[in-house]
């Protein structure tokens, strides 16, 4: 489903067993962003794809509001983004975003996961060079002439489009995020998007030997422990 989609990022939702764990980094992120940018859903777009992100992974109703209702309040934790990149397991490039209220605390947390698999953290730039920062939308329908128009008027950035099985996947910068999302929704009306989010793509891939793959996945588990962390994206193909 697109180039460099089969590597996508490990979701929250989907790299963690434990669902209070999700809960909790969901309605931080969702108070993070409504905090930002307006806790009504109508007036930041960015909330509502989450909120839509959140109940696909079956996050309960009463912790998106709780969410909601502690941004409405202000007050409260704040919050700032920090990413850390480096090398994992059989030297594959790894991006770990976070959200964090202590940022010294989580860089000694995140290296911990990386020093406890024999993996090396770099600094801001070493890997994320060597991957796209993209807004992605997958949607049913198979006008694939007519979402590309659309875009294009709308002065989005096309990276690529693809049309497979009644499905659009879209991919464009992330700067075009807002555009993009807005673009589609005037060309095609009220969407169920399969996909709406925007991550880091590997420009490639670095394959894993059987051992690597299970440093692998000790790393992802040892990281996705961690409250702070929010997302990790990496280039490693099994």
């Amino acid at each position: 489903m697109g180039r460099a989609y089969q590597n996508r990022k490990e979701s929250m939702a989907k790299t963690s067993d434990a669902k209070a764990r999700v809960y909790s980094k969901y309605g931080r992120v969702i108070y993070v962003c409504a905090k930002e940018g307006g806790p009504d859903p109508e007036g930041n777009l960015a909330l509502r794809g989450l909120i839509e992100r959140a109940k696909k992974d079956q996050v309960p109703t009463h912790v998106i509001e709780k969410a909601i209702n502690k941004a409405k309040g202000g007050g409260g934790e704040d919050f700032s983004v920090a990413r850390y990149e480096g090398f994992g397991p059989g030297g594959c490039m790894v991006i770990v975003d976070c959200l964090t209220d202590n940022p010294n605390r989580t860089f000694g947390d995140v290296r911990q996961c990386f020093t406890k698999t024999k993996c090396k953290i770099g600094t801001e730039g070493t890997v994320s060079h060597m991957f796209d920062h993209s807004c992605i939308f997958v949607f049913p329908a198979d006008d694939e002439e007519a979402a590309l128009e659309a875009l294009l008027m709308a002065d989005v950035d096309v990276s690529d489009i693809e049309s497979d099985d009644g499905k659009i996947t879209v991919f464009a910068p992330h700067t075009d995020y807002f555009k993009a999302k807005k673009a589609l929704g005037e060309a095609f009306g009220e969407i169920d998007f399969d996909v709406d989010e925007i991550q880091f793509l590997p420009k490639g891939n670095t394959p894993l030997s059987a051992d690597d793959v299970e440093m692998f996945n000790r790393f992802l588990d040892l990281l996705n422990d961690l409250d702070d962390v929010q997302n990790v994206y990496h280039d490693a193909a099994f």
